[in-house]
């Protein structure tokens, strides 16, 4: 005898295990996050002797060439010396008569010069973090860039690399203020044309 009822719950059963068959098969790939390798991105102009000027000027608020100009004035100990107490007082002077005006204290610029200084030599930097990134990547191609810390201390664009895609080249867009933690920091990426 024919149930009508119970034909109609196994239709049901496989009209559910269909729909469950397909929505599985069906739904979106999933996002992959590959981790970014930042490497440079720590290159100073050849007239700033290895200063981070930009780094430093961003950070007293003035633009690059103002700084090089107020230090333009400075007397430096000679290399791997300490400066005498006199020649400190007569170097801060030169700047801050530059610096002053723009409204750079003495404070900030001890503090400052003392948050960048560093001994120049193979291997040496100033102080730097690493920025951490991540490429979202969807059926083979990146679809953007997670930036989970955008480090800090970069002087220039770091190079970019994926791993998986050898030839991509991706842009950094820099961020640099007055905040000393974030200054240098990557603060966007995108695919280079």
């Amino acid at each position: 005898m024919h149930d009508p009822l119970l034909s109609l719950r196994r239709l049901g059963i496989c009209a559910l295990a269909l729909i469950t068959a397909c929505l599985s098969s069906c739904s979106p790939p999933e996002i992959a996050r590959i981790p970014v390798q930042f490497t440079g991105g720590h290159d100073t102009d050849p007239v700033d002797h290895g200063r981070p000027v930009v780094l430093i000027a961003a950070a007293l608020g003035v633009e690059p060439d103002v700084f090089r100009q107020a230090f333009s004035g400075v007397n430096p100990a000679p290399a791997g010396t300490a400066p005498s107490g006199e020649r400190v007082h007569e170097n801060k002077a030169v700047l801050l008569a530059t610096l002053g005006p723009l409204g750079v204290t003495n404070a900030r610029l001890d503090e400052v010069s003392d948050y960048y200084r560093y001994s120049p030599g193979p291997g040496e930097l100033w102080k730097v973090r690493e920025a951490e990134a991540v490429a979202l990547v969807k059926q083979g191609q990146i679809i953007g860039f997670e930036i989970e810390d955008g480090g800090a201390g970069y002087t220039t664009p770091p190079t970019i690399r994926v791993s998986g895609f050898p030839s991509l080249r991706v842009a950094a867009q820099m961020h640099f203020g007055t905040d000393l933690k974030t200054n240098g920091s990557i603060k966007g990426m995108s695919v280079a044309d």
